[in-house]
């Protein structure tokens, strides 16, 4: 699509539109972890999602097979997906929604310092600053010593890390994998590993929750589309803050389905990353900074969908 044909606030209405879906997805993940294990939850949500995710990508007459060319990356991907996922769920049944998304936002921050450590790319004193006034975030929301730091904590914190690893393996391999390949591989997986657990969780599902499981597979495909079409629509430096709307639908859905009342410090933590998160991606923006940017080239912050289309960036004066 060309630069004059984009169409930031389609762009915009379609991420703040995708993120809300994100968001109801995410309350009901809270609402049958009560119930099911986050495993027997997983395993049916990806099953719904995988068949309609399978029919897009077979139609795709562009997708002549689906073998990965780095089938080794492919796999450390699909686990490191799984990984994120089944952290981020845990931490959805025992915290308060808006609790895990403040640490879950910290994932822009990591991806930026792996990208500087493990690739190799340049990230400047302001950026590597950011990353620490947001990690200082993390500190202020769950504040070890004062407050006791739970299983749910360390779970929310293993998805973003997990989330961003794969995100770094995304860049190292996304020019030379196709996205279809990168899109399956980890459904496969999390259907095979959560399959292999079955068995030991597994709770008879109403016909209601299986409805609902049912809805959180569908719900994470039509966000995802509507992602993507957020990034054909408008420049990335538009539509990555947008992601940061999720912890509000968090608070309203916590406060009016799970009687949830986050306390202050999780807002003034949850402003310092979100705070350091923008910074990250308004510094990717100047014409002063090196053209590898990771943030923007992340653009999907989520840590259970696929890649993003790759986003227009400007080029290198």
């Amino acid at each position: 699509m060309s630069e004059t044909s984009q169409s930031p606030l389609r762009g915009l209405g379609a991420a703040f539109g995708a993120f809300a879906l994100f968001a109801t997805h995410d309350a009901i993940i809270k609402a049958l972890g009560m119930t099911y294990s986050v495993f027997q939850i997983i395993f049916f949500a990806m099953l719904f999602a995988f068949v309609p995710m399978a029919v897009v990508m077979l139609a795709d007459r562009q997708v002549d097979n689906f073998r990965p060319h780095h089938p080794w990356l492919i796999l450390g991907r699909a686990a490191m997906t799984v990984l994120a996922m089944a952290s981020a769920f845990y931490a959805f049944t025992v915290l308060p929604l808006a609790e895990v998304y403040a640490l879950l936002f910290a994932t822009p921050l990591l991806i930026t310092a792996l990208s500087a450590l493990l690739l190799g790319e340049k990230v400047r004193l302001q950026r590597w600053g950011a990353v620490i006034v947001g990690l200082i975030g993390v500190i202020v929301v769950l504040r070890p010593g004062v407050t006791q730091v739970s299983f749910g904590h360390l779970s929310a914190l293993t998805a973003a890390v997990a989330s961003s690893f794969g995100s770094i393996i995304v860049r190292k391999i996304g020019g030379k994998e196709r996205s279809a390949v990168m899109i399956l591989y980890p459904m496969l997986a999390a259907i095979l590993a959560m399959g292999i657990m079955l068995p030991f969780v597994y709770n008879p599902m109403e016909l209601t929750d299986l409805g609902l499981v049912a809805s959180v597979g569908l719900l994470s495909v039509i966000a995802q589309g509507g992602i993507i079409m957020a990034y054909r629509a408008a420049p990335a430096a538009v539509v990555a803050p947008t992601q940061y709307s999720q912890i509000i639908w968090a608070a309203g859905f916590g406060a009016l389905f799970f009687a949830e009342r986050p306390d202050m410090w999780v807002a003034v933590g949850a402003g310092i990353i979100i705070a350091s998160g923008i910074f990250i991606v308004w510094r990717e923006t100047r014409p002063d900074v090196s053209n590898r940017n990771p943030v923007l080239r992340n653009p999907n912050p989520r840590y259970d969908a696929g890649p993003s289309p790759k986003p227009k960036h400007r080029r290198p004066s």
